[in-house]
Parts: structure tokens; sequence; C-alpha cells
């Protein structure tokens, strides 16, 4: 029998729940995270590198693991990141291009919407993410229930 789904947990996440006692487990358990999917084209025009540098980039910065899938080096990545952006999203013409950003199988979205969630201290709700306490996300958030 095989497992319904399968954990995987950072050293970084281990710490983070040590330095976290005034959370309760369930608390911590609002802090799990999936793996971010991003996918990138690896001989790029110069805006997509651009693009995918950006991305990149932020979700580095702000230690957020992420997964690459090339889809020029792997068609079965191409296939399926074309298959899986809802139609409302696609280019009217073509196929949707790189980057496009995954939580798993559901789709966050495009560079333009990445963008416009990181202008607006939105990333981690955009990622389907919890924003990490402290952060600038967080602090929104918390103002807005008190109001």
């Amino acid at each position: 029998m095989s497992p319904l789904f399968v954990l995987q947990f950072s050293p970084a996440f281990f710490a983070f729940l040590k330095s976290s006692a005034y959370l309760n487990p369930f608390q911590q358990c609002l802090y799990l995270r999936f793996t971010i999917k991003l996918y990138l084209k690896s001989s790029p025009r110069q805006l997509i590198k651009k693009q995918q540098q950006d991305v990149k980039g932020f979700l580095a910065a702000n230690k957020i693991e992420f997964e690459e899938c090339d889809i020029a080096a792997d068609e079965d990545n191409r296939k399926w990141m074309r298959e899986h952006v809802p139609e409302d999203f696609r280019p009217a013409t073509g196929n949707p291009l790189p980057p496009q950003i995954f939580n798993e199988d559901r789709y966050c979205g495009n560079y333009e919407a990445f963008f416009c969630a990181r202008e607006d201290h939105a990333v981690y709700a955009f990622l389907g993410l919890t924003a990490p306490p402290g952060s600038k996300e967080a602090e929104a958030l918390s103002k807005k229930t008190q109001m």
C-alpha cells in the first residue's frame, strides 16, 4: 500500500520549529510548505531570461524552496506546463511562455502575475504559502484581520 502523500522537510524548517516555541503544534503545521515549481527555458530570449532570473532571485533571497523544470531540455515538462496553464491564462495565439509558476499542481501564474504580487507584498499568498512571521506580507495580513 503506497502512502497518500509524502512530506519533505528541510533542515531550515526544523530549525524554524525549534525557534518557534511560542507556536502550538497546530500553528506550526500552518507553516508547512509545498514544492513551488518554476517552469523555465534553458536558452530563452533576453526578456524571458531576465524574468526567470527575477523570479529565481526573489525565491532564493526569501528562502522559498523551488524546483526548476526546464521545458527546453525535457519534453514532458513542456507538455505538462502547457496542459496545466488554465485556459483563461493562455495567450490568444501560441503557447504559454516561461516563466510559469505552480505550487505542486496548482497554477499560481506567469511572470506578470508574480510581479504584481511582489509589488503588492502578496507573493506568499500568490504562491499559496503562509507568509512567515515578521514579513511585510504577514504584518499586512495581521493589520487587515485586526480591522
